[in-house]
């Protein structure tokens, strides 16, 4: 088991399969998740799923749980939206980072102005003031300028800037095989190798 746990923030950008899989590949090679999803996110997850996420911290984390197919593995804590008390939102509790995955251009102007009005904001920004790492991974397309100054902002503060942009070199089979290559990406930026992926190679290389 890894001590520090690593945060997972999950905003209301489309594309919260990335969360998912993020999620199982975490909690399945024992890492510890302290969960916050933004309130946007709880609307996008039953447009995208027709499902409803319950609110309850409980409750919800048997629901990511069953949504990422990991039952006991790692260990999971999901905090409510609003929580700004909650351990994550001190920078005297020590974390790996904090990955947003998937990031909404909401939340990357949010965090680019120094805003927290809830507790995956405020998580980020004690990440940033406290020189730990902070990965987002924005969710967006065309990017306007204003996107564009906005990670820019970050990415000066000391953010790691990971689009949600796949590649084909690893002759992905499935859309998870797309997202999964994105996860190891993300993942990455904190050294962690969970995720089973076929890594470029030089040719004629081994």
């Amino acid at each position: 088991m890894v001590n520090r746990p690593i945060i997972l923030g999950v905003s209301g950008a489309s594309g919260l399969i990335y969360a998912v899989r993020a999620l199982k590949y975490l909690l399945s090679a024992d890492y510890a998740i302290e969960l916050v999803a933004s309130k946007a996110t709880y609307m996008v997850w039953q447009e995208e799923t027709g499902i409803r996420m319950p609110p309850d911290p409980i409750q919800q984390e048997q629901f990511w749980r069953d949504q990422a197919g990991v039952e006991t593995a790692g260990k999971l804590n999901c905090h409510p939206w609003g929580n700004v008390g909650a351990n994550i939102a001190s920078g005297s509790f020590r974390t790996l980072g904090m990955l947003v995955m998937p990031c909404s251009m909401s939340t990357v102007g949010k965090l680019a102005t120094g805003l927290s009005s809830d507790l995956l904001e405020r998580a980020a920004d004690v990440q940033l003031k406290e020189g730990r790492k902070l990965v987002i991974v924005p969710r967006e397309t065309p990017f306007s300028l204003i996107h564009l100054r906005n990670l820019t902002a970050l990415a000066e503060a000391g953010a790691r800037i990971v689009p949600a942009i796949p590649a084909w070199y690893h002759r992905p089979q499935t859309i998870e095989d797309l997202v999964d290559f994105v996860v190891a990406r993300a993942l990455d930026q904190f050294e962690i190798d969970c995720v089973p992926l076929e890594r470029w190679k030089e040719e004629g290389g081994k």
